[in-house]
């Protein structure tokens, strides 16, 4: 983790990317929820199960399983098109951001939609909100990884991350939950 499991409970969002937290790190689940509830941070749910923590979602994502790459690099494709990036964090503490522009390019909205079912707005909403968040936090486990993609997936949850400039920062980061 890039950050503290307490930083958790502090931060602006938190995007929950194929990990059922409240049933396989319950101390964390209990966080995130307290996090919602009692410190107003936004809940973004991206899984193809309803799991407990859709409930606490301001969006849940329901994509076809498989998908995730697709998803988020949805996300960047708006985040980039829509100016919402950290332009100066990318310069100053990145590489490759013209390879990963290239890269996302034809994740339109629309597009996505169709690979994974997500709908475009709905992508749209969430990209919107974790790129303006001032501290959002990634949380991921076995979901994302145990997939024949699941390099791919955790190099594109970075990849998300750095672009809105939300790794080495208190609240934020790239957060693996395991065992």
């Amino acid at each position: 983790m890039t950050n503290s499991i307490e930083e958790i409970e502090h931060t602006d969002l938190i995007l929950a990317i194929g990990t059922n937290t409240t049933e396989n790190h319950p101390v964390i689940g209990a966080k995130v929820k307290r996090a919602v509830r009692s410190h107003g941070a936004k809940l973004i749910v991206i899984d193809p199960r309803e799991i407990t923590l859709t409930r606490y979602a301001d969006i849940w994502l329901c994509q076809r399983p498989g998908t995730d790459v697709a998803v988020l690099n949805g996300l960047m494709q708006i985040i980039i098109s829509e100016n919402l990036y950290d332009q100066d964090y990318v310069a100053a503490r990145t590489e490759g951001f013209t390879e990963l522009k290239k890269t996302v390019e034809q994740y339109v909205p629309e597009y996505v939609e169709n690979i994974s079912g997500v709908k475009a707005e709905g992508l749209k909403r969430a990209a919107r909100m974790y790129a303006t968040a001032g501290k959002a936090a990634i949380l991921y486990c076995m979901g994302i990884t145990q997939h024949i993609t699941g390099t791919d997936n955790v190099k594109s949850v970075a990849n998300l991350a750095m672009l809105c400039g939300k790794v080495g920062i208190e609240g934020g980061g790239v957060n693996p939950l395991r065992g």
